[in-house]
């Protein structure tokens, strides 16, 4: 099975691109050749990117606030491990206090950081951080790689916070999921919500059939469309019957 995750609001968006962003840094500064480590400079200034948005922690630590209250309930329900709860919890408050303890502008470490910004600058350009442009960074990438990667930790570790939230945060969502199966005839599927949207869908197929889901979806109804998998042709509609599993995935509130 393959599995497609479609976030329904800005926030769980800016989630998932969080999650993704921080395992590609992590994987990029893993390695060892200078080439991956260059990835994984270009990664950090994605991460800053999005998370220079003035209200993320914020709504990080509201959005755990409000797990936090309903996790609290579910004590003494036999259906529920008392242990695991517990340490779901203090798993919340922990990375609660980390955000709290991030002071000032998010990444500002790093816009005052006059060497990298200046790598930031070239980066976006084609070809804008070779050895001739960027002397200074050239060097770096010739330092030996443990140093490399000492740096790439020091300047990521400030924003880890942000990624502990997030997978708390994503991962109730995920596991909040509820799966049917349904068969989208001759490649189109529709399904009327009633008013009700949750706040991720996932979609997913055999990894034999050769389509990709594209949703759209709103408080009114949700549109699946599959579209052939043929990257040498225009894109057009897998007219064939597919069978799909629906995963509806929405945080309690």
């Amino acid at each position: 099975m393959i599995s497609y995750e479609y976030p329904l609001n800005e926030k769980v968006r800016t989630l998932l691109r969080l999650e993704d962003l921080f395992s590609r840094m992590k994987h990029f500064t893993n390695l060892s050749d200078s080439s991956d480590h260059h990835a994984a400079m270009c990664t950090l200034f994605e991460i800053l990117e999005v998370v220079s948005r003035a209200d993320l922690k914020s709504e990080l630590l509201q959005e755990l606030e409000r797990q936090k209250r309903v996790l609290s309930s579910l004590h003494n329900n036999p259906a529920i491990s008392e242990q695991a709860l517990d340490a779901v919890l203090a798993e919340i408050d922990q990375v609660s206090v980390s955000l709290l303890a991030m002071s000032g502008k998010i990444g500002q470490h790093l816009r005052e950081n006059e060497s990298l910004m200046g790598i930031k600058q070239r980066a976006v350009m084609p070809g804008g951080t070779c050895e001739f442009d960027l002397p200074s960074y050239h060097y770096w990438q010739k330092q030996d790689v443990n140093l490399r990667r000492e740096s790439l930790r020091a300047w990521l570790a400030p924003l880890l916070p942000l990624e502990a939230g997030s997978r708390i945060i994503l991962q109730l969502l995920r596991e909040s999921g509820k799966a049917f199966h349904f068969t989208a005839h001759q490649g189109t599927f529709q399904q009327m919500q009633g008013g009700r949207v949750a706040q991720m869908l996932r979609v997913s197929l055999s990894t034999e059939l050769a389509c990709i889901p594209e949703v759209g979806a709103n408080k009114y109804a949700i549109n699946i469309r599959f579209i052939a998998a043929n990257y040498a042709a225009k894109s057009a509609l897998f007219e064939q019957d597919v069978p799909f599993d629906l995963t509806f995935c929405s945080l309690s509130s």
